[in-house]
């Protein structure tokens, strides 16, 4: 049966279906993702830097288009390389991308597997450059780099991929720094699974630290880690770069030793009420045997409701806050968990499927930069009622809007779906892209 055939449905007669509805697509929020995007100058800077180690002389696709092809598909949801094959008539990806077909599944394999190290170095630019454009639109007072690793699960031979003991699972252990105020993913970097939180963080950071000391020297800088990153690396490097830290510490008897008075002091509080909570805290300068010279150590010991042992927390910091501040915005950290968690829900950063490790590490930064771009258009240009929803609903509400091309000997008109209902938002989001004045050079 041919697909223009119109057919009847049983429940109704009088409703019939075929597929001769015209030039249609259900991704026609993608225009404003394509709009911001070039208004910062994202694109220019791909066609500039980006280029793989491709001999091949003249391509239909070109390295630039291939990547800003992945990148669009990301934001939409199309993840797999897979999904170019159903895009490839698209005309709403034909259009952000100035293409009359899409480059398909093999061509995109071929792409991925022209890339390694020097790509990895192309992104390092680009990723710097979009910070100074972005900075200069909104520049922030402080920067909070929030330091973690996560794993990224794998299910095949892939190079590098292990058995992470933390996590109980295989895959690669990668580390990321976000923005902790923002969501801006600043830097990450893929590792074998079996590497621990510490090791290389410091190389990890310091590209990153000195490029913020040195371009933005005005940006008051801090730098919050879990234990993992207990390192006498770490804390050398944020001191050199003028980077404030509270890292937490793991608990040992010399720590708790160092503590007992505040244990006192909270027994004492707790001995005709064993039942609400307390807490207590403290500070001390401690030398552990690896660091070079004594830190301050703030820390609390508190008890639980409802239960008679005490509980310790570590943490070594330069900050001049109060114990109790400085502990408070070391828990504020856990916001961190949420970026990670939509990176990987909703922009796929375990889409790690390559054999090669090299080729996983440019998958990995393709992804990164599809999440920048993304929590960018977000703060700087989304509408304002929904700039605090996540990347799934934004999704739904305003990039997966049907839409209908009409062609004419000048123009190209997408008529989009009447019943939508975030029209508004739909405008105020394109008059606010409109409105930035970003320093491109």
């Amino acid at each position: 049966m041919a697909i223009v055939n119109t057919i009847s449905l049983e429940s109704n007669k009088q409703i019939k279906i075929n597929f001769n509805g015209g030039d249609l697509s259900s991704d026609a929020g993608l225009l404003l993702i394509k709009e911001f995007a070039s208004k910062i100058g994202l694109i220019h800077l791909v066609k500039k830097f980006f280029k793989t180690t491709d001999y091949t002389k003249v391509r239909l696709h070109t390295d630039s288009d291939n990547l800003l092809q992945m990148i669009y598909q990301i934001i939409a949801a199309y993840f797999e390389d897979d999904c170019s094959d159903e895009l490839t008539d698209d005309p709403i990806f034909k259009t952000v991308l100035g293409k009359d077909r899409l480059a398909s599944q093999p061509t995109l394999s071929s792409f991925w597997n022209r890339m390694d190290e020097s790509t990895l170095a192309q992104m390092d630019q680009i990723d710097s450059r979009m910070r100074e454009i972005v900075y200069s639109i909104q520049k922030p007072e402080f920067m909070l780099f929030d330091l973690d690793s996560t794993l990224l699960n794998t299910y095949g031979n892939q190079e590098g991929e292990a058995f992470n003991y933390h996590y109980q699972a295989h895959g690669y252990h990668p580390l990321l720094c976000y923005d902790g105020l923002t969501g801006d993913l600043l830097k990450t970097e893929l590792r074998d699974g079996t590497k621990y939180c510490s090791n290389g963080a410091g190389a990890f950071m310091e590209p990153l630290l000195e490029e913020f000391r040195i371009k933005y020297p005005s940006i008051q800088r801090y730098l919050r880690g879990d234990s993992g990153f207990a390192s006498p690396e770490v804390y050398e490097i944020c001191e050199k770069n003028g980077c404030k830290y509270a890292i937490r510490l793991k608990e040992n008897a010399k720590l708790r030793e160092l503590a007992v008075n505040a244990d006192d002091a909270l027994a004492r509080a707790t001995k005709y009420n064993a039942v609400d909570y307390a807490v207590e805290y403290g500070e001390f300068q401690y030398q552990a045997g690896s660091w070079s010279h004594p830190r301050r150590v703030v820390f609390k010991t508190e008890k639980p409701a409802n239960q008679l042992t005490h509980l310790y927390t570590f943490v070594v910091t330069t900050m001049e806050m109060e114990p109790y501040k400085v502990l408070q915005y070391y828990c504020g950290r856990g916001k961190m968990e949420n970026f990670i968690k939509e990176s990987k829900s909703g922009f796929d950063f375990s889409s790690v499927s390559s054999h090669s490790r090299v080729v996983n590490a440019n998958r990995l930064r393709v992804h990164a930069l599809a999440y920048n771009l993304f929590n960018w258009f977000r703060r700087l240009a989304l509408s304002a009622s929904m700039r605090k929803q996540r990347i799934d609903t934004i999704r739904l509400k305003l990039l997966k809007i049907a839409a209908r091309v009409i062609r004419s000997a000048r123009y190209i008109t997408f008529k989009l779906c009447s019943s939508c209902p975030y029209k508004m938002e739909f405008y105020e989001t394109l008059s606010n892209i409109e409105k930035l004045q970003p320093q491109l050079e």
